[in-house]
């Protein structure tokens, strides 16, 4: 009987990116079998949780034995889609795109950049210092025709972070990284992924302040109990 889909969430697929990464160093470390509890202590989360997570996509360990780590590491390549080679074109090559470029977690077994792409004359033809080659912006259709790139990365001005995802989506490209601060309009069919790094800097100094706060009306309670 054919199992009926699950609707996965986002916090499921990122929650297995996370087992992906444990059970590659496991398998460097040579480690064959581990467990849901095992995963959970080295990965500080809820075996109940990871179990639950891969249950979503079948049945993958052994009673009494636990999962073979090359085989489970395997079947989320397979899941997330990394068993073929995925290409990802960089927008914008300033600081933080030919920093993203050049990230060595984005030139895997299964994921590569194959080209940066910006509108500055003096960039095109360049290369960055790992070796990206920066193209224009007007080839974009042209390269994500010739090398299947499926994922851009936007790393541009706010002010043309609208007009340059257009120029993705027109190109044929259907998953977008967007760093810009700002939030893009995209058909349906399009994915996109927002990373706000300042959102995230505001989010860690309000936890800042939060714990300095508790520090001290803890103080004030110890000195005010002497």
């Amino acid at each position: 009987m054919r199992k009926r889909a699950v609707e996965i969430s986002d916090q499921t697929t990122a929650r297995l990116s996370v087992y992906l990464r444990c059970l590659t160093a496991l398998e460097k470390e040579g480690i064959q079998y581990t467990s849901s509890r095992g995963l959970a202590e080295r990965l500080q989360l809820n075996s109940a949780q990871i179990r639950k997570d891969l249950a979503c996509f079948g049945e993958f360990g052994i009673r009494g034995v636990g999962y073979a780590v090359r085989d489970l590491r395997g079947q989320i390549l397979r899941i997330l889609g990394l068993t073929r080679d995925l290409g990802i074109i960089v927008v914008g090559a300033g600081r933080l795109g030919t920093a993203l470029a050049d990230y060595p977690g984005f030139q895997g077994e299964s994921v590569r950049i194959v080209s940066l792409v910006d509108v500055d004359r003096a960039k095109i033809g360049q290369r960055t210092a790992g070796g990206v080659p920066i193209r224009s912006l007007e080839k974009l259709p042209e390269i994500a025709r010739k090398t299947g790139a499926e994922i851009a990365i936007l790393a541009v001005p706010r002010s043309a972070a609208q007009e340059v995802a257009d120029r993705v989506v027109r190109s044929g490209i259907k998953a977008i990284l967007n760093f810009t601060p700002v939030p893009v309009v995209v058909p349906a069919y399009v994915k996109v992924n927002h990373v706000d790094l300042t959102r995230e800097i505001e989010g860690l100094a309000f936890f800042l302040r939060q714990l300095a706060t508790a520090r001290k009306a803890g103080t004030e309670a110890r000195a005010a109990s002497r």
